[in-house]
């Protein structure tokens, strides 16, 4: 399993929300590029990176800074937020993204992602943002009628190789992940499932290990101390 520290961003500045607030907004250092050397430094090969003004606004905000860590560090890019077109995707591997994170865009324009899974294949993840169950978009702020099992069987049809799992009620929160919705979606598709939200400490990143995820997204355990990356990279290599 790989470990991916993320950076959220909001007007250039790394942040954490919780529950997907935007008005609970704590920033959490005072680089991008300086907090993903940081966790180059202590062993990540991988780094997911969020543009949330994106998010809302429906098109790329902050591609600078995450063209910038993609260039500027060794680590390997996934981003989101905000990504909804052909020419957004492209922009973004042109600048060394490895992975490109589709959300509200898979639910509201199914052309459009068959399209880039056409094109791209495995560079495209799809961001599955939960709440009750149900998947999210347009930044967290609106829920749609579909059910995160029946969407994660549809995506497989299409041919998504990687789902990024978040269950919106434990994101920022250090209660831990919902692993019971984890691992309902491991036995219902056949595909790399990511956590991502309410990772707390070292037991949940052994916990998911032993799951079989293909990787762990933390955020706030990072910052606030409770998760150690260095040692959460080598309890899982």
């Amino acid at each position: 399993m790989i470990i991916l520290p993320a950076i959220d961003m909001i007007a250039g500045q790394p942040v954490r929300l919780v529950q997907g607030n935007y008005e609970e907004k704590t920033v959490v250092a005072s680089s991008v590029i300086e907090t993903a050397r940081h966790f180059e430094k202590d062993g990540a090969k991988w780094i997911h990176m969020v543009d949330l003004d994106g998010a809302k606004a429906g098109h790329p905000v902050n591609d600078a800074l995450i063209a910038e860590v993609a260039s500027e560090t060794g680590l390997l890019v996934e981003a989101g937020g905000g990504i909804r077109s052909m020419e957004d995707i492209e922009c973004y591997l042109s600048k060394g993204v490895k992975r490109i994170i589709l959300g509200t865009a898979a639910i509201n324009d199914e052309l459009f992602l068959r399209q880039a899974l056409c094109a791209y294949g495995d560079a495209i993840a799809i961001g599955m943002d939960c709440k009750n169950g149900y998947a999210c978009a347009d930044g967290w702020l609106s829920t749609s009628s579909l059910y995160y099992l029946d969407f994660a069987k549809r995506l497989a049809s299409m041919g998504v190789k990687n789902i990024i799992f978040t269950d919106i009620s434990k994101d920022g929160t250090l209660k831990g992940p919902n692993f019971e919705m984890l691992r309902n979606l491991c036995e219902a598709v056949d595909v790399d499932i990511t956590a991502s939200g309410g990772v707390k400490d070292i037991e949940d990143i052994k916990e998911l290990a032993r799951m079989g995820l293909y990787g762990a997204i933390a955020g706030k355990a990072i910052y606030h101390g409770s998760l150690d990356l260095a040692e959460a990279i080598k309890v899982v290599a």
